[in-house]
């Protein structure tokens, strides 16, 4: 040690320390025990023990609106003579979005990369946020494979898989009579 070192005392007292406040003494597993507590009351709240639906966390954490796990508002929806897909994708160009048709699965793929980039005269600001998903649906059995199309505009991709001729006449309405 060097002789510069300045030396301090220390004081050594044999009272006791003084108590926490209440009287207890902190654990930290009883602490843990606490946390994990209150996590399971909030998962709890609100259901019945025959409830079976999903709760909804709510921790107060940033949620990402860039599909980082999250997925697209998708509607599927069969027409008249047609399936058609409907994928809501905002921010993202017809460059940034992939539709393939294999193996009896159509998939559709994109990603977002978005950056920002702001100079001020004492800063500078720099942002990216990325973000992609995937989603696939069979195909089903009567859709003319040769003939589907997909369209995108202002953000939202529409994916029409028009039936066969056959798969049209094979439709048939049935009455339903009373009993």
């Amino acid at each position: 040690m060097s002789d510069s070192a300045t030396k301090l005392p220390v004081k050594n007292e044999t009272a006791p320390a003084p108590a926490p406040t209440g009287g207890r003494h902190w654990s930290p597993f009883e602490t843990m025990r606490n946390e994990m507590d209150r996590l399971f009351d909030a998962f709890d709240a609100g259901r019945s023990r025959g409830d079976l639906t999903r709760p909804s966390f709510d921790f107060g954490w940033p949620r990402e609106t860039v599909f980082g796990g999250g997925m697209p508002a998708v509607d599927v929806a069969e027409k008249d003579g047609e399936y058609e897909i409907t994928a809501e994708l905002p921010g993202l160009d017809e460059k940034d979005v992939e539709v393939k048709l294999a193996n009896g699965m159509l998939t559709i793929k994109g990603e977002k990369k978005e950056e920002k980039e702001e100079r001020g005269k004492d800063y500078y600001q720099s942002e990216r946020r990325f973000g992609s998903f995937m989603r696939s649906f069979p195909v089903p059995q009567g859709v003319d494979r040769e003939k589907i199309d997909a369209n995108f505009a202002k953000g939202v991709l529409t994916v029409r898989l028009p039936k066969t001729t056959e798969a049209r006449a094979e439709e048939k309405k049935i009455d339903v009579k009373p009993a």
